[in-house]
């Protein structure tokens, strides 16, 4: 490994070459190969490895293997030839897949000054036109962070198609934080460019607007969202061939429209026809399981599969609301579900209900029942409100922490079936947006008092108080998502 800093500021490519050097090697190797001092070694070492520090590995490679202070300037890391260093993580999933291991921070967004109008004059475009990507692998099963391997390194600059979609998920937040609202932003407002959060909760990261200074806004970056990074990953960097289509294969389209708009038009052309019609129109089975009205959501956008790009770059979750002829809908929107002693440790901004709706965009395909068959009503992308999320549901889920936390309180009735059990943790009817109810086939608890009531091992896991009860999942209220829905109102 070359550590003379040997390399043409003024050359992406000879800055790629240097860089590429680096596969295959772990941060303490660089720091091995960079400081021969034992001691200086260590303290390094103590330095660079240190988890609370954020940045601290993309802050080695830029010291000890480039040669140049960190900062955080506005321009590119390599001003002369406007590249950007990111060391980011991937991992592995339990199927062995490739995915991004976070979104990629890429600049702080202010709100002391008036907000840069053009994007192509933006400090953010200084910084993503193009960008020198160091993936490393985070193998959490190595204790200490500077053992990580570094597996890819390649110049990345966004395509044409994409380039689009990020200057429109720019003008969105542009908009929001111009109107005095970026109290209101939200990663899952937009595509492939988000508004992420920066600091440790919502309290202690809020810092006054520019537009409005009587609402204060949590501190945000801009970034490339966990999934836009995946699919860069898997598609660019590795090389593989990931087996997807995209909905705009016309570029040209993006130029006079936005995304958005694109695919709420295309299924418009179908508003009217029947589940049972659409079936026949493009050859499916008609089945009435729930997979059908997705697929058929996939079908009316022109996608053979259930694999759109712009929707796995977007983490946009296709959802068809299916209205009945009384006006309410069946769904509930469902959450794996969860262990009891460790929803008790989490903090609400750390949760997987936070991290699920601050990150996902739904695209909700709107059925009408019309006797046997269900009609295309509308259809409409859709994220959670900030203050709904904030707020709301935070509320909701930290009363239901509290009660597990506290200890829930169980009632015993005998019945003609048996012993039936009721617990005193809040209803459905107890928050506007969300509940939890049992996720598991049947009802299983083993009491303080001895009493134990069907499969304990199987339906039930362990309370911090050491009783067992039925394990549990987070839903979100079909009367909250049809109230979501525009083409009711």
């Amino acid at each position: 490994m070359n550590m003379d800093h040997v390399y043409n500021k003024r050359d992406p490519r000879s800055i790629e070459a240097y860089a590429q050097q680096l596969i295959g090697k772990t941060f303490n190797d660089v720091i091995e190969y960079a400081v021969e001092n034992k001691i200086a070694q260590e303290t390094r070492v103590k330095f660079y490895g240190n988890k609370a520090r954020k940045g601290g590995l993309g802050n080695l490679l830029e010291e000890l293997y480039f040669g140049y202070k960190a900062n955080s300037d506005q321009e590119a890391d390599f001003a002369e030839a406007g590249v950007e260093l990111k060391a980011t993580p991937y991992e592995y999933t339990k199927k062995g897949k490739l995915r991004a291991g976070e979104r990629l921070v890429i600049t702080m967004i202010g709100y002391d000054a008036p907000f840069e109008q053009d994007f192509y004059k933006s400090h953010l475009w200084n910084k993503i036109r193009l960008i020198l990507l160091v993936y490393y692998w985070r193998n959490k099963q190595l204790k200490n962070n500077l053992l990580y391997k570094i597996g890819y390194v390649k110049l990345f600059r966004p395509s044409e198609t994409d380039l689009m979609i990020i200057r429109q998920d720019y003008e969105i937040i542009k908009e929001k934080i111009i109107s005095g609202r970026a109290h209101e932003l939200s990663e899952s407002d937009t595509m492939y460019l988000g508004a992420c959060t920066k600091g440790a909760t919502a309290v202690k990261s809020t810092v006054p607007q520019y537009y409005n200074k009587n609402i204060p806004a949590r501190k945000r970056a801009f970034c490339f969202k966990n999934s836009y990074m995946t699919f860069v990953l898997n598609h660019y960097i590795s090389g593989k061939d990931l087996d997807t289509e995209s909905i705009v294969s016309d570029k040209h389209l993006l130029e006079s429209t936005t995304f958005d708009l694109c695919i709420e038009q295309q299924i418009a052309q179908y508003i009217g026809m029947s589940d049972k019609e659409l079936c026949e129109k493009f050859g499916r089975e008609y089945n009435k399981n729930k997979a059908q009205w997705v697929n058929l959501t996939y079908k009316m956008l022109g996608i053979k599969s259930n694999k759109a790009e712009e929707f796995e770059k977007a983490n946009i979750v296709v959802k068809s609301i299916r209205i009945e002829q009384n006006g309410k809908i069946r769904e509930n929107m469902s959450f794996p579900p969860f262990l009891f002693k460790n929803f008790v440790k989490e903090n609400f901004e750390e949760s997987e209900v936070y991290r699920y709706f601050d990150e996902t965009r739904f695209f909700f395909v709107i059925w009408k029942k019309d006797g046997e068959v269900y009609r295309v009503l509308d259809s409409q992308l859709w994220n959670m409100p900030a203050q709904d999320l904030e707020y709301i549901v935070r509320d909701g889920w930290e009363r239901i922490q509290r009660v597990i936390e506290n200890g829930v309180q169980f009632n015993k009735k005998e019945t003609v079936k048996g012993i039936v059990v009721t617990n005193s943790l809040p209803k459905k009817g107890d928050n506007p947006i969300i509940h939890i109810r049992p996720h598991a086939k049947k009802s299983a608890y083993r009491l303080l008092d001895g009493t134990v009531i069907g499969d304990v091992e199987k339906d039930a896991n362990e309370l911090p108080n050491g009783e067992f009860m039925t394990t549990q999942s987070f839903w979100i209220n079909n009367s909250y998502i049809l109230k979501q829905l525009k083409c009711l109102k």
